[in-house]
């Protein structure tokens, strides 16, 4: 029973796909389609996989990083804000260890190098709609390990930015200044930071966020 219910669960998932190249387009659907998903949507641009997750509101969008109109870290973006119960796994063939930064930053679900097998992918999907993050382990390692990989994708984009700020030897009040918000939720970002990171104090969370490159 247990290894039937994810299958049920993915077969009731709706997926949009979104890629400038058409025989990689071909592939993914033909592949989700395989493993029981419902496919709403194709999408050969960013403006069109953005304007179709508004109207479809799909529980997964499958964007290729790289495409005409918008990228897909902005398609990401703009998907939190309009469509947030679709989660986003964005697709590349780029190893660059700042897209994947970025790529969580805007609430991406999923990040998975081209090269991996389609398997891969469809774990990816399986990841995303547990409610969790999928990290292709290839860039994952290049990165910081496996361990490091999990700790960036539960940092927040302002737990960061604090973390950076600390790091130069600013204040919660001049941080509070510069993101513009109190010194209070400055500390509540510092706290839950050092949380995540199993640190006892800011500048352990600090100096673990810059050894992990985290931050930098």
């Amino acid at each position: 029973m247990k290894t039937e219910e994810p299958v049920a669960a993915s077969a009731r998932a709706r997926c949009l796909v979104a890629d400038d190249h058409p025989p990689i387009l071909t592939v993914v659907c033909d592949r989700l389609a395989e493993e029981g998903f419902e496919l709403v949507g194709c999408a050969r641009n960013g403006r069109d996989a953005l304007d179709q997750i508004a109207s479809l509101e799909p529980d997964i969008a499958i964007v290729d990083l790289a495409m005409p109109d918008l990228t897909g870290i902005e398609v990401t973006r703009e998907a939190a804000r309009i469509s947030p119960a679709t989660a986003v796994i964005l697709y590349t063939g780029s190893r660059e260890q700042a897209l994947l930064v970025d790529a969580v930053d805007a609430g991406a679900r999923g990040f998975v190098l081209k090269e991996a097998p389609l398997a891969d992918l469809v774990r990816a999907v399986e990841t995303a709609l547990a409610g969790e993050i999928y990290i292709d382990p290839v860039i994952g390692g290049t990165l910081a390990g496996a361990r490091a990989t999990r700790k960036l994708a539960v940092l927040t984009q302002r737990e960061r930015d604090v973390l950076r700020l600390l790091a130069d030897g600013t204040n919660y009040e001049q941080i509070g200044a510069e993101l513009f918000i109190a010194p209070d939720t400055v500390r509540t970002h510092v706290q839950k930071a050092m949380r995540r990171l199993d640190a006892n104090t800011r500048t352990q969370a600090v100096a673990t966020a810059l050894r992990q490159r985290l931050i930098g």
